[in-house]
């Protein structure tokens, strides 16, 4: 669905930063009608552009950790393998870069899932990976993400 992002939407998804905010709430701040929110919100929600999730900051929960690790490939099929790399357990976003690395994960672990069950159980069954490299994130700003295990 190709849905065009306004002022009004980008307000909208402003707003959306908390988001329990009723859509009453932001249509009043907007000068919009509820309706008008809703709408626009569903369109953006089906068309992959927004989510409304829980996010958590993993400092705060005990015995997890936040990891990003850089990944070179053997192959030029950076697409299909970030996808590949979207799907393996506790991996909370995948993206394809330029520089040094092809892709890099961020990955969270606990104390019964860690880099070796990640490396060992997971990244084993992707084919083409050249080598890895762990960055381990000791003190996040603003990092919150949606939690994957």
């Amino acid at each position: 669905m190709n849905i065009k992002i306004d002022e009004i939407n980008l307000e909208i998804i402003k707003e959306l930063r908390d988001g329990r905010k009723s859509f009453k709430k932001i249509a009043r701040k907007l000068n919009i009608t509820e309706n008008t929110v809703r709408a626009r919100v569903r369109k953006m929600v089906d068309a992959g552009l927004l989510s409304i999730e829980g996010l958590v900051d993993i400092e705060g929960i005990p015995n997890h950790q936040l990891v990003i690790i850089g990944v070179k490939l053997k192959t030029t099929d950076m697409f299909k393998k970030g996808q590949e790399f979207s799907r393996l357990r506790g991996v909370v976003s995948v993206s394809v870069v330029t520089g040094r690395y092809d892709l890099m994960l961020f990955v969270i672990f606990n104390d019964k899932y860690g880099l070796k069950e990640f490396y060992a159980e997971e990244v084993s069954k992707i084919e083409d990976v050249q080598s890895l490299e762990t960055f381990v994130i000791y003190k996040g700003y603003n990092v919150m993400v949606p939690y994957v295990l």
